[in-house]
């Protein structure tokens, strides 16, 4: 009887450092996630300066333009540092995703400025540099997108019975937060073609 009861003490401790390991390796699998969003979005906050910089000599009367991109590019880059050290924190997230709509939104304004200036389009400073973004909001993208399906993945086994038994025990007390942006606004546009008969 004696042996029955340690292998089954033996058996139920074995199943919780099983649990808990796991629930550690997915909690640090989405933290790197956040991490590769965040080379990313740096990479962003760099390259928006330059644009703003290409674009100053065509667009001397949007002054206000141009400083709301650049206020809401520094205050979405220092969210960032903030949720570097809160990524478990909701409110965290949202003041960040915020940011981030801000951001997206003072490009969405200064693209449509730049849309009235053929010259400035047709810079290959401003072409260039058009092209880097664009490349880096899609590995934003898909950065966010693997962020998410680790935060998920994570959330959904710490919410398995028993498992969040041991969850609440050991650590591992609330759901990770997605990150959702609001793609609507962009900075770049695909062209539009028409046919015509």
């Amino acid at each position: 009887m004696l042996y029955i009861f340690l292998g089954l003490l033996l058996a139920i401790v074995v199943w919780l450092i099983a649990v808990f390991n796991r629930m550690t390796l997915l909690k640090n699998r989405y933290q790197n996630a956040f991490s590769q969003i965040d080379v990313q979005l740096k990479r962003r906050y760099d390259l928006i300066p330059n644009l703003v910089e290409t674009a100053k000599a065509y667009l001397k009367h949007e002054n206000e333009t141009m400083k709301a991109v650049i206020e809401a590019r520094n205050s979405a880059a220092k969210e960032l540092n903030v949720l570097k050290n809160g990524l478990n924190n909701p409110e965290m997230i949202q003041a960040f995703s915020q940011a981030e709509q801000n951001l997206q939104a003072a490009l969405g304004r200064f693209n449509m400025v730049v849309e009235n200036y053929p010259d400035l389009k047709a810079s290959p400073n401003m072409m260039q540099l058009s092209e880097e973004i664009t490349s880096t909001e899609n590995k934003i993208s898909f950065a966010r997108q693997h962020y998410n399906d680790s935060v998920t993945e994570y959330n959904t086994y710490r919410q398995y019975f028993p498992n969040n038994l041991v969850a609440n025990t050991f650590g591992h007390h609330q759901d990770a937060t997605l990150l959702e942006f609001d793609d609507k606004p962009k900075l770049l546009t695909a062209p539009e073609i028409k046919f015509t008969e």
